[in-house]
Order: C-alpha cells, then structure tokens, then sequence
C-alpha cells in the first residue's frame, strides 16, 4: 500500500476489497476511494487468503510464528522423553524401599548429598529420591553418619543385649504359682546354658550358685544376686530361698536356686501358722515332700545341668529322692506331626541331665586321694540303675588338683567335685600364730591338704559353663522358647497324674 492510502495494483488482486469489506476491524486503516471499488466480490479460498495475509504484513507474522513453535520445545523438560527413561529405573528400587523408611532420615541427608535431585524432590515428591539415595550409598556407612547411629537403635535392636541382671527374680513363688517376670531378660538365641541346684536346707546352695554366676568370695554376701541364709535366719533355723529364682549372666547362661528340698522348716511353717493345704494334700509332711519332688522333676526336665549339694558324706534318703523324682519326671514332649516317620523312631527318647555332686564344706581329710575313690564308689553303686548323667562330664582329676594321680585311679569315676569351707583361709592364720619360735614359717602360708576355695570354685565353674548343650526337647530351644516352655513344663508337674497317685500313696 503506498503513502497516499491507494492499494498497487500489483500486490492485491480482483476482490481483495470485497473481503475489507467484510472486516471492517481490519479495512479501517485503507482508503476505498479508488476506481476499482465497483468490481463485483468474488468469495476465495481460505488457503488463499492465509497466503495473502502473510504477504500483506509479512513482519509482524513471521515473529508469531517462531513464538508458536516454540512453545513445545518450552514444555519439553515436563514432558520430555529425558525424564521418562530416569524414572523407569527409579521404579523398580521404590518397592525396596518401602521396609525401611522408618529411619526417616535419609531424605534430610538427601536432600545435601544430591543437589540435581532436588528440582525433582520438589515436582515429583520425597519417594523416587529416597531409593536414589540408598542405591548410591549402600555400604558406605562412613558417607551417611546420621543414618549410622539410627540403623542399631532400629534396624538392629534385636543386636542389642537386654538389661544385666543385678539380683535375681522369682520364677516360681513361695505359693508354687508360675511368674512371667523373666522373660524380659531374654532374647531369641538358641545358645543358651540352663544350670540347677538341689539340696538340703543349710548346704550352701545359694552361696555356691552365686559364686558360679556373678560374684567372687571377696565380696560381701549380702551383695550376692542370689541371697544367702542370714545370720538372723540361721538362728532361727529357717530357710532363705523359697520356690525357684531366677537369674541370666551375658554370657547367657541361666541358673535357677531353688527352696531346700525336704525342709524341715517349711513344715514347721506349715504346721505353726495353720496355713491351708490344697485340697488334694491331707498331710504337711505330704504337703512339704512333693513340693520337693515337683521341683526336682521340673529341673530334671528343663535343665542341661543339675547340681546335688551336700555339706556330709552322704544322705542316703537323698539319693533314694532322686531317684523317685527322675521316675515321676515329665515325659519329653512328643515331636510335630511334621516330622512323618521319623517321630516313630525318636518317641521313646527321653531326656536326662547332667548331674554333678558338689561336696561342699569339705575337710581336709576328703581331699585324700583314698577317701575320693572311696566317695566315688558310693555314688556309683547308688545311682547304678539311674538314667541321669552322672559320670563322663566332669572329672576332678583334669582340673591339675591331684597332680599325682593318673587318669585311670578312679575306676568308677562320678560327677563329683570336692570344695572346701569359704572362711578356711581365716583358719590358716590361727595356725601360723601358733607355729614355732622360727620367724620364717610364721610367714609361709599353713598346710591345708586342698588348693584355696577360689581356686576350687574357679575350676568348677569353668568345667560346668563347658559342659555339652543338649537338645531338652526334640527342637531347638531359644531363650524365650525356653521360657514357654518350662512354663507348660511346669504346669504339667502340677497336674501329673503320676505325682498325685504318688501322694495318694503316701498318705
């Protein structure tokens, strides 16, 4: 169009008026004064009429054009093929994931350690940076200190050793009755050492256990974990410990004490303080002997190690107990339907414990290598027909105690160990007050015919904490399994037919 307002004839053809006409929006800027405004208007092709447009005002539209084919190449980082193959891979490993956002701290430490990662975070969300984060750090713990100290607490807490026992709890109470406390000291490990006692009133039987758990004779007794007769007690003629307690060291191995069997102090509770018998029991004295044999029978059955404790040579009534109590002993829990045929061979096997015979408070005269053949033929020929382990696991001649003794002087050798009085090294300087005038030998220690009481109890226990693990049941036993079952063990006792037609008998 030139400056006067009239169109050239070469840039607009035969119509071109006619469509202004139509737009008049656009046709206000044009001059229609011209000498072709009476041709007649002849309708185009609206192809046609994009060409002449672009031809009529070709800047303006060549920059509107670049702007519109621009906008997908804008919309591309949304929609773009880049992002699509970097989330297939960020899928798979999402699923991994899932178990372990309890830590909740991977996301924080994320978010510094990948930086191109958080434009992401923010449109896609937290979850497809977290699998990133742990494909990319696994098994470097040092890179990721936070989340160090969180996996023990959490990931592992089943790592972690429960609580140390500081004294001992009750696992059965004075009234017989089963308690649950213990089970919270107990983990889901299978090797795990369980360790008994038996005896008389007055033999020693929680001193010595204490010495075998946690404490030395340096220490005092009224800190032991389990406690010992009091003075007051003795005095009276009274027992200290009544039903089972219980205890677990670190190094797992639990020890049960347990009220004197066949006490006589019981039964002047009983009888004094008109206290009510079951109904099944008619008689104290009844009432007070399958007490004992209630305990001795659970022992024989839950237990890899027994102990006897004895402070003289010997109680025959003792060993004619034991005997009644491994009869009257539970039966080993038949084995799963599972196991098919094989439940057939392994039903009549039955489970016996260790048993060892602790001489506590022995003399010097004991300790003669005469007197212990002596000791160990009796025991033999009393338990001769018995199924309980007392002879081949522990021996007093491979501790070095008699050096002149070969392996072979013993030939019926039992179970047996020898430990002399706790308080005999204050004897010792009796003896050196009353030597003679040579200043030297006031200075030597004293004969005694017996190594010291530590050395004694030392050797003891490491050959009971070395002693065989057998199976008590015909599957493996963790802690806490164990603890269920000497409870359904023990409920068992309690309702043993063979027990109560037993007490019927007596009385």
């Amino acid at each position: 169009m030139s400056d006067s307002g009239h169109s050239q004839p070469g840039a607009y053809g035969p119509g071109r008026r006619g469509r202004r006409r139509m737009e008049p929006g656009v046709l206000g800027h044009l001059n229609l004064s011209g000498p072709g405004r009476d041709k007649e208007f002849i309708p185009r092709d609206r192809d046609h009429e994009k060409r002449d447009a672009s031809e009529e005002s070709g800047g303006p539209v060549m920059q509107k054009t670049p702007i519109i084919l621009a906008k997908p190449p804008a919309e591309r980082p949304k929609t773009a093929p880049t992002s699509a193959p970097a989330a297939v891979p960020i899928e798979k490993p999402i699923v991994l994931m899932k178990s372990r956002e309890e830590g909740k701290g991977a996301p924080a430490v994320e978010g510094t350690t990948q930086a191109p990662a958080a434009a992401k975070a923010e449109k896609e969300g937290q979850r497809p940076t977290q699998p990133v984060y742990q494909i990319q750090n696994r098994g470097m713990a040092s890179a990721a200190p936070s989340s160090g100290n969180m996996d023990p607490v959490v990931g592992q807490a089943k790592l972690v050793p429960p609580e140390k026992m500081k004294h001992s709890i009750k696992l059965v109470d004075d009234q017989m009755n089963w308690c649950d406390s213990a089970i919270e000291y107990l983990l889901d490990q299978t090797d795990v050492l369980v360790v008994g006692i038996l005896g008389l009133q007055g033999t020693g039987k929680s001193t010595v256990m204490s010495l075998l758990s946690a404490n030395t004779p340096e220490e005092d007794q009224r800190g032991y974990v389990f406690r010992a007769q009091s003075q007051e007690m003795k005095e009276r003629g009274g027992n200290q410990t009544t039903g089972i307690d219980f205890f677990i060291t670190q190094e797992r191995i639990i020890f049960l004490d347990t009220q004197p069997v066949l006490s006589p102090s019981i039964l002047d509770h009983l009888i004094n303080n008109d206290r009510k018998l079951p109904p099944e029991y008619t008689l104290p004295h009844t009432y007070v002997e399958m007490q004992s044999l209630q305990i001795a029978a659970f022992l024989f059955t839950v237990c890899h190690v027994v102990i006897v404790v004895q402070d003289w040579f010997t109680d025959l009534s003792l060993y004619r107990f034991l005997q009644t109590a491994e009869m009257l002993k539970p039966s080993t829990p038949s084995p799963s339907h599972d196991s098919g045929g094989a439940s057939g061979a392994n039903e009549g096997a039955e489970y016996y414990p260790h048993v060892v015979f602790l001489q506590n408070k022995a003399r010097r005269e004991d300790f003669c290598p005469r007197n212990l053949k002596q000791m160990h033929m009796v025991i033999s020929k009393l338990m001769l027909h018995s199924h309980l382990q007392v002879k081949g696991t522990l021996s007093m001649l491979d501790c070095n105690i008699f050096p002149g003794l070969s392996s072979d002087y013993l030939e019926s050798e039992v179970n047996l160990f020898l430990v002399p009085f706790m308080d005999s090294e204050s004897d010792e300087t009796v003896s050196r007050a009353g030597s003679g005038t040579i200043p030297l030998f006031s200075v030597l220690p004293g004969y005694k015919g017996h190594p010291s009481f530590q050395s004694l109890i030392g050797k003891l226990r490491s050959q009971i904490m070395s002693m065989s693990r057998p199976q008590l049941s015909h599957t493996i036993l963790t802690e806490k399994n164990w603890f269920h079952y000497a409870a359904r063990i023990w409920d068992a006792v309690k309702k043993s037919s063979a027990l109560s037609e037993y007490s019927r008998l007596l009385g």
